[in-house]
């Protein structure tokens, strides 16, 4: 109901509790002029009545106006109460609701009724309301992407790139990077490859191995010693590179996997591996470096996003669709998950209301004391005058009342 519809009613109560006092006077003053020429005892008691109805009539009257207004303006002390006491009222109204309302006995059990998982779940799992989701949280990032600086962006990149390498001393990262695969003996399998390597290497070029031992050879020796030679070097050098392929505990494996030990705790612990890597670092992650590799970064970034967002199908909206999807079935479904989701709700609830109680006490109390004071009146009565005039109306009708059983009293037994 709006301003003017409950202007409209308050007018016609108003109109409808004045009317009846008028009709009392009316009925006083008839009754007054009949009781001089008629000695009926019936006049008596109609005179009485409406004599005591105007009187109660009038009382509620000056008592309902006190509240909003002066009684026909005139600045009668204790009247006029709701403007002048607007500020105290605003308080009291704020402490009211908060002491009524807004107390943990009384939202304790709205709260514990609350089950957002159930409608949450069922909001995401309708394919309009993932559309109108997903295409607003692409316009907020897109939007935030054309605002941002890239210039500000990719020196923000270079300074936290910058502060993480500083402290990172890669020949202690590489030192533990390869003794963590000697033991997972992985490096078995770098060993195995290499021999077979090697093995085939020899077969495939024996002549080589000819031609290497002629050269070295001296040439009174006959060429058919140097190739038997070459031979028996050729097939011994395979035997060994094929025994160390086949045989996993072979010794050679031993030794080798010993001195790559000592050599990652050499890397790790020799100063000088660490001043190599410190320059490498350097000279790889230089300022100017960092900055063009952090722009070039960024720029790939944005745009791939950039592109993603603004495409329908693309595939991270695909992606987002498909978990959206998950999660929606899983809230509806996963009696776990919407355990902590609502308890996570009603304790965030719970504890954000008790936490800001006194601002919606103040927020009343400044709102009803910055109001002017006649608004405020104004307001009030449209809310409330129309059942305010049944209390004239009331008290009309039981002064007439009062005034009749008084005046029967008076006249049968004083």
């Amino acid at each position: 109901m709006n301003d003017e519809l409950k202007r409209k009613q308050l007018n016609k109560y108003k109109a409808f509790a004045t009317g009846l006092f008028v009709l009392m006077a009316i009925i006083f003053v008839l009754a007054t002029i009949f009781q001089k020429t008629n000695e009926s005892h019936w006049i008596g008691y109609v005179r009485a009545f409406s004599e005591a109805a105007m009187v109660g009539a009038l009382a509620d009257w000056f008592a309902v106006t006190a509240l909003f207004r002066h009684p026909l303006g005139l600045p009668i002390p204790h009247t006029n109460l709701i403007e002048n006491s607007k500020e105290k009222l605003g308080d009291n109204l704020g402490s009211f609701v908060v002491s009524n309302f807004l107390s943990p006995k009384t939202i304790r059990p709205y709260i514990q009724k609350i089950k957002i998982s159930n409608f949450v779940g069922e909001w995401l799992s309708k394919e309009r309301n993932q559309d109108i989701l997903i295409k607003n949280i692409s316009d907020i990032v897109l939007d935030i992407l054309n605002k941002l600086d890239d210039s500000e962006v990719s020196q923000f990149i270079s300074r936290k790139v910058s502060e993480m390498t500083n402290d990172i001393q890669l020949n202690k990262i590489l030192g533990n990077g390869i003794i963590y695969l000697l033991d997972k003996n992985d490096h078995q399998k770098i060993v195995t490859n290499l021999s077979k390597q090697i093995k085939e290497y020899l077969i495939e070029n024996d002549s080589m191995i000819q031609e290497r031992v002629k050269k070295g050879s001296y040439s009174f020796i006959p060429s058919f010693v140097d190739n038997k030679i070459a031979e028996k070097i050729a097939s011994g050098l395979s035997d060994f590179f094929r025994e160390v392929e086949e045989d996993t505990h072979h010794e050679i494996r031993g030794l080798i996997t010993k001195k790559i030990y000592e050599f990652s705790n050499d890397l790790k612990e020799d100063p000088k591996w660490n001043d190599e890597f410190k320059t490498i670092k350097n000279d790889f992650l230089n300022n100017d470096k960092l900055n063009e590799y952090s722009n070039d970064i960024w720029i790939s970034i944005k745009k791939t996003l950039s592109s993603e967002l603004q495409e329908e199908e693309s595939s991270l909206k695909k992606y987002i669709t498909k978990n959206l999807n998950e999660f929606s079935q899983n809230l509806k479904t996963d009696e776990n998950l919407q355990n902590k989701i609502d308890h996570w709700v009603r304790v965030t609830a719970y504890k954000y209301i008790l936490k800001n109680t006194h601002q919606a006490g103040n927020l009343i109390s400044s709102t009803v004391g910055n109001w002017q004071g006649k608004e405020l009146s104004e307001k009030l009565e449209l809310e409330v005058g129309k059942d305010l005039q049944f209390i004239r109306v009331n008290g009309t009708l039981v002064g007439g009342l009062v005034g009749l059983i008084i005046y029967t009293i008076s006249h049968f037994f004083l």
